[in-house]
């Protein structure tokens, strides 16, 4: 059974996996807080408490670090914040996965690092937005998750760790609620499915690097995710207009 160690895991994103996976991996949680039994605790900013928590049989590493954010780039708190997280943060998960040996880092992404190209939900090129666009970002955060991506890319090159980036859609607890309140939702929602069938996908390829979108199979979703299918063998199996047709039958 391959053991998996989750970063940011009392997140929605991380609780849903963490549920999920456990049933076909040994899963283990670092967060800074304790938000399920059996959670290590410590500040994955700070690579010395990051390096002692972190099980050294791990054998994938998923990191999921996030806050809330008003993406205002004239706040000089929340930059110094977000650099720490996104960027420091980053840095200190990658250096502690070479020196532990870690053989794959599962990078959660952004949606973001390509926003320019979107709007509402839909892309603006009169195409799919792909993976090999030049990114271009409305906010400080698609600037730090690229970075990051890049920075992954450079540990892949200098250590051989396999680094699997998901630039990751909508998710949220409540799809049902997300999809009647926001339009954008109905293009780019990552269903709970879906994203449990791309994590597993990232988990068990035998890809060295790559960088992916993570999409459920949307009728107007702006990303393309082509090379996730023929690469990662991600097969989406949720369209956002069929819920909402099965919810106004219900």
């Amino acid at each position: 059974m391959k053991k998996l160690t989750i970063i940011g895991g009392c997140g929605v994103i991380g609780r849903l996996l963490s549920k999920e996976l456990s049933t076909d991996y040994d899963v283990t949680i670092i967060d800074q807080s304790s938000c399920v039994e059996h959670v290590i605790v410590a500040d994955a900013t700070n690579e010395r408490e990051l390096f002692q928590a972190i099980p050294q049989d791990t054998d994938v590493m998923i990191h999921l670090l996030n806050i809330d954010m008003t993406h205002d780039v004239m706040n000089a708190e929340e930059f110094a914040k977000m650099s720490d997280v996104f960027w420091k943060g980053t840095y200190e998960m990658f250096r502690s996965a070479a020196r532990l040996g870690i053989p794959k880092v599962i990078f959660a992404s952004s949606n973001h690092v390509t926003d320019r190209y979107e709007k509402d939900g839909c892309s603006l090129l009169g195409r799919d937005i792909t993976t090999e666009d030049v990114p271009a970002t409305k906010n400080v955060y698609g600037i730090l998750k690229f970075a990051s991506e890049q920075l992954g890319r450079l540990f892949h090159d200098l250590t051989g760790m396999s680094v699997i980036n998901l630039r990751i859609g909508t998710v949220v607890t409540d799809e049902m609620k997300e999809l009647h309140k926001k339009k954008r939702a109905k293009s780019t929602l990552l269903s709970h499915e879906d994203l449990f069938a791309i994590m597993k996908a990232a988990i068990e390829t035998d890809v060295g690097f790559g960088t992916y979108y993570a999409v459920s199979e949307n009728e107007k979703k702006p990303w393309s995710t082509s090379n996730a299918k023929q690469e990662l063998g991600y097969r989406p199996d949720v369209n956002a207009t069929d819920i909402l047709e099965e919810d106004d039958q219900a």
